[in-house]
């Protein structure tokens, strides 16, 4: 049976969709909109939406482990804590606890939480324009404990972050590389090293930008193609082993993450912004996607210990 590609109609047309992280406790899809300065709860069960705003470009939201309507997001350069009942246009609190890459116009992309609870997270350089990125900027960090740890400096764009099952393995984008990355990782102390590549979409005729990814409980990667309209799904022990492409309408796909009570359906978000004065209509652009019949399901997502 081919997947199913599904539109999900009650939530809106963003401008910037990304950082889909289903939270198991509350059933619940959060993410949000970076351009649209905004946080996003869905609710499948009763088909309700929510939306805060949180008055800056925002790249992250992670649930935080024991304290349900707590939150890290990143806030540009911040990493801060948002006490949200996910409901409320608003915040109830913003609180800073963290600041990435000081004294620079960069801000935070992408970013998750590993099996212990640690937070990794990228940033890139000044976009003055949609789509025209400074090169070389970007930084990986981690945040344990209320302290940083830097892991990689001169990227383009911080991208597409999982662990493998046993947490011995750590995959990682750089968007302008047009790869995916893996290194050995040590769950204990959060190091990553010995970085080898294991995918090359245009090796197998793929066009267009590497971003967000998760991990299925195969073992599979299952990555979002900006500017080319799918989902790709490789073997990460087999370098260069795609298994699968699957359709999106929207052009600017942007993260993915598995969830539904079986964590067998895969969110995909997508963003709509105009680059180079093409601009892309709603409502396939923009939207969040659900895509079903897939034949495998993921890992539960980690929320942030404090």
């Amino acid at each position: 049976m081919a997947p199913k590609v599904e539109r999900i109609n009650i939530i809106p047309i963003v401008e910037l969709g990304e950082g889909p992280h289903w939270d198991v406790r509350s059933q619940s899809l959060y993410f949000v909109d970076i351009f649209g300065k905004s946080v996003h709860k869905y609710i499948p069960s009763s088909g309700q939406h929510y939306k805060a705003s949180v008055g800056k470009h925002v790249s992250v939201i992670v649930p935080v482990e024991n304290d349900p309507q707590r939150f890290v997001i990143g806030l540009e350069r911040d990493i801060s804590l948002i006490t949200w009942d996910g409901v409320s246009q608003k915040p109830e609190k913003i609180e800073k606890i963290a600041e990435v890459d000081v004294g620079t116009e960069n801000r935070m992309n992408d970013g998750k939480c590993d099996p212990k609870g640690r937070l990794f997270v990228g940033t890139m350089g000044p976009e003055p324009v949609n789509g025209q990125v400074t090169p070389d900027m970007g930084v990986l960090y981690s945040f344990e404990k209320n302290k940083l740890t830097k892991h990689l400096s001169k990227l383009g764009i911080s991208n597409g972050l999982a662990w493998s099952a046993d947490s011995k393995k750590f995959y990682y984008t750089d968007t302008f590389t047009y790869r995916v990355d893996q290194f050995d990782y040590d769950i204990e102390t959060g190091s990553i090293s010995n970085r080898t590549t294991i995918f090359t979409p245009k090796k197998h005729g793929i066009e267009g930008f590497p971003d967000g990814m998760t991990i299925d409980a195969d073992g599979n990667l299952w990555l979002a193609i900006f500017n080319g309209y799918k989902v790709v799904k490789f073997d990460p022990r087999k370098p260069e082993t795609l298994l699968e492409v699957v359709k999106i309408p929207a052009k600017q796909v942007t993260s993915v993450a598995w969830g539904g009570p079986e964590l067998d359906i895969l969110y995909v978000t997508s963003a709509k912004f105009t680059v180079k004065g093409v601009e892309l209509p709603p409502p396939d652009h923009g939207a969040t996607y659900k895509v079903t019949g897939l034949g495998t399901r993921g890992l539960p997502m980690n929320s942030l210990v404090l």
